[in-house]
């Protein structure tokens, strides 16, 4: 699910360039920059693999925490009119627009602009992807199974736009993120808890009950958000189809990458900051406590509305 959400936004950029500068140079753009994602996978997997569960999930666990709750706090906040919504549409209309405004001809064997821009969009989103499959399959010891979904979600995608030859404007993108940032943010918190040697009543089966939990209070602060949004703040900040400025690919993936995890840095701090302060409680203590795991993510809850609470009040 999440893969798809990602391939969905790559796609729309893929045609834009494919519709206006032609779909050699766009199709070779998006296979090399599939080809070095595949290679970071293949790469990054095994290695992680080697090491120790634990801390395997201690780390990535709290990487997904971040991941997860950025983008569950961001559904959010578009659910309740606080941010814009993502639209395709939009989206495709002004990629087309700036690849016209390109000089230099459009038609040699390889069109350097789209090259570089299908290339570049391919990597950015797929950044994620591959974020999410080595965290879920590294964090579970099942890279394989993560990997087969990510490939399933691209065959979807590629499918629906040969066939459509359109943006995908009618899935549920926000829809998505929000299931998918519920999911992200409770296996987060499991094996982030887990890696800090907390124990969860019922052990694996807790996961249902903290999808449930984050999924509950996610409906709930949709409501309250909506309340609380003061109207100096019902224009979002940015319109959905705005781009930021050209920059060169580093810049962009540096960008991307620390995007991936910091969207309000006072939610991350505090995130961290209660990873750390809930690992030496439990090295103080030397015991798993049965209800350790619930006050762990009882506590990140209560960080995660308050960062909502912050910006609908902004």
């Amino acid at each position: 699910m999440a893969s798809l959400v990602e391939f969905v936004e790559a796609l729309t950029i893929v045609l834009a360039v494919g519709t206006v500068r032609g779909w050699r140079s766009a199709l070779l753009g998006t296979a090399a920059s599939l080809a070095a994602l595949m290679l970071l996978v293949a790469v990054a997997g095994p290695a992680l693999a080697r090491i120790p569960l634990p801390v395997a999930q201690l780390v990535v666990g709290t990487l997904l925490l971040l991941f997860g709750l950025r983008w569950l706090r961001k559904a959010v906040l578009r659910a309740a009119g606080i941010l814009p919504m993502h639209d395709e549409d939009q989206v495709f209309t002004a990629e087309t627009e700036a690849l016209r405004r390109h000089t230099g001809a459009s038609g040699r064997a390889i069109d350097a602009v789209a090259f570089a821009t299908a290339f570049k969009i391919v990597m950015l989103e797929g950044i994620e992807v591959v974020f999410i499959v080595i965290a879920i399959g590294a964090s579970g010891r099942v890279i394989l199974p993560a990997s087969i979904g990510a490939g399933l979600a691209l065959l979807v995608v590629v499918a629906l736009g040969v066939w459509l030859h359109r943006p995908l404007a009618n899935v549920p993108e926000n829809g998505l993120k929000f299931g998918v940032g519920v999911m992200l943010a409770a296996f987060g918190t499991f094996w982030a808890g887990e890696g800090i040697g907390l124990s969860w009543p019922g052990e694996d089966w807790a996961i249902l009950a903290l999808i449930g939990v984050f999924g509950v209070v996610a409906l709930a602060m949709v409501h309250l958000c909506r309340r609380l949004r003061r109207t100096s703040s019902a224009l979002p900040i940015s319109a959905p189809g705005e781009r930021p400025p050209t920059r060169g690919l580093l810049a962009h993936v540096a960008e991307e990458v620390m995007g991936l995890f910091v969207d309000d840095s006072w939610l991350a701090f505090g995130v961290v900051a209660w990873v750390i302060a809930s690992w030496e409680i439990g090295a103080m203590h030397a015991v798993a406590v049965v209800r350790a795991g619930p006050l762990f993510a009882v506590g990140l809850i209560v960080l995660l509305a308050a960062s909502m609470v912050r910006r609908a009040r902004a």
